[in-house]
């Protein structure tokens, strides 16, 4: 898909509802290409546990400027008795530019030991 961003823009791409997950790392994978970006653009994980809403950390680096295909992830950490009830998959651009964006992914991995 590829996106013309005139202005700053959050585009939701997947909603997913009943997911049966917890004690688990969801992981959102996408790849991602932009052209004359003048900001940066970047993969986002929403979750609602019971109405009450949170994001995934921003771990991996967002791109920017012209940049070709590249794989971007971020996680979102379950702990046990953390089942959400919706999970959402966006793409944010914040500025103004081309970004394209492919071959999204949500898998399930382990928690990471401590």
């Amino acid at each position: 898909m590829r996106v013309d961003a005139r202005e700053p823009i959050n585009i939701p791409l997947f909603e997913l509802t009943d997911v049966g997950v917890e004690n688990a790392t969801l992981i959102y994978q996408a790849s991602l290409q932009s052209e004359n970006l003048d900001g940066k653009a970047f993969l986002e994980m929403w979750s609602a546990f019971l109405a009450r809403e949170s994001s995934s950390p921003r771990l991996d680096r967002p791109i920017t400027g012209t940049m070709s295909w590249m794989t971007v992830a971020t996680p979102f950490f379950l702990q046990a008795g953390q089942r959400p009830d919706l999970i959402r998959l966006n793409l944010v651009v914040q500025g103004k530019g081309r970004v394209w964006i492919d071959d999204v992914h949500l898998m399930r991995g382990p928690l990471p030991s401590r």
